[in-house]
């Protein structure tokens, strides 16, 4: 049982870093597109990932805040 929801968890954070990585690498790269739809779909992932108790609801607003602050900075 632990194992299964350990290897849920690795996997959805795995998914948030990757989606987090793609937004930083858009605003990077300058794109503001990119970098629009990237923080779209990273923070539906990290809202999923709070919904499942991967992440803290703080910390993953955390995060989308984070990530939504470098998306704007690049107007």
């Amino acid at each position: 049982m632990t194992a299964k929801r350990t290897a849920r968890n690795k996997s959805i954070r795995s998914a948030v870093k990757t989606s987090i990585k793609k937004v930083e690498a858009a605003v990077a790269g300058g794109d503001k597109n990119a970098a629009g739809e990237a923080l779209r779909a990273a923070t539906k992932a990290i809202s999923m990932a709070a919904t499942k108790g991967v992440y803290h609801k703080n910390n993953a607003s955390n995060k989308v805040s984070r990530l939504a602050k470098l998306v704007n900075k690049m107007a």
